[in-house]
């Protein structure tokens, strides 16, 4: 008799097979609708979803929303309304890897790439010339932090650190279970998480972080941008108090808003009133 192991082994791989080829469930309908209010524009061949959404009349504030990993655009649908209350035009893209734009393979995705799809969107859109406020999380901070380094004037940059942006670039890379506790909340749209070649170029973000660590803190220390940080205390990823007085040690000039005890890791879904009070608020100061 073959070893049960064996025999596991060879029932897994059938069933692997079969459901590799599952398609992707449907997308209910509140992302049905989030797509069919947003388009596409061509950076380098790739398909690149966003939307772009006219709010406040006699506004002519801007605001580009950068998502986290591994989520989507679909991150900022509880403020969306809130923002265009505020805001003459309020643009959100999936970087391409994410939610509905292309997803590549193989490909060398990197921060590098992301921030020059940015850039793209603001030229297809006209924005170049433009005042433009960055409101980011997670992988768009690194994103934004690239940005910032590229001095792209003028410029008043926001960012949210709920995934340890700093702590991570300054104190230690991600851990694997940090990474495993985000992806629930993604959609994928082709389930390229079923492709561990395709995780893998992913997750090349970390080690990127590491690499250009100086590039991109660095960014932040010298910059005389207005810098915000939106804190929920309850994030695994930074304990509380200490990713405080680390963020505070490290970048004195940035103002902090410390939302209540059981926010986490995703305030803008968890406790988007307070969220998006805390950011007008900041918006509002200047």
């Amino acid at each position: 008799m073959k070893e049960w192991w064996v025999q596991v082994g060879l029932l897994s791989v059938p069933l692997l097979a079969v459901y590799l080829h599952i398609p992707p469930p449907k997308l209910s309908p509140a992302l049905l609708s989030w797509r069919s209010s947003g388009g596409y524009f061509t950076y380098k061949d790739q398909n690149i979803f966003y939307r772009d959404s006219y709010g406040a009349v006699g506004s002519s504030d801007i605001v580009v929303l950068l998502h986290g990993f591994p989520t989507s655009s679909y991150d900022w649908c509880k403020i969306w309304e809130g923002l265009t209350q505020r805001f003459h035009r309020v643009i959100a893209l999936d970087f391409v890897g994410f939610g509905f734009s292309d997803k590549p393979r193989p490909h060398r995705y990197s921060i590098f790439e992301q921030a020059s799809i940015v850039e793209g969107l603001v030229r297809h859109l006209g924005l170049q010339h433009q005042r433009i406020n960055l409101l980011s999380h997670d992988y768009g901070d690194t994103v934004a932090q690239e940005l910032l380094h590229r001095s792209l004037q003028p410029l008043m940059l926001w960012l949210l650190f709920t995934l340890g942006m700093v702590s991570r670039l300054i104190l230690c890379c991600c851990r694997p279970k940090e990474v495993a506790s985000g992806r629930r909340r993604f959609h994928w749209r082709h389930r390229p998480l079923c492709n561990n070649r395709f995780l893998f170029s992913i997750l090349q973000y970390i080690n990127q972080r590491k690499k250009h660590r100086d590039r991109w803190v660095g960014a932040l220390m010298s910059t005389s941008v207005p810098l915000h940080l939106i804190y929920g205390p309850l994030d695994p990823v930074n304990p509380h108090p200490e990713f405080l007085q680390l963020y505070k040690k490290v970048l004195p000039m940035s103002t902090v808003s410390v939302l209540d005890d059981h926010i986490s890791h995703y305030p803008q879904l968890e406790d988007p009133t307070g969220f998006l009070n805390a950011y007008l608020n900041f918006i509002n100061s200047f």
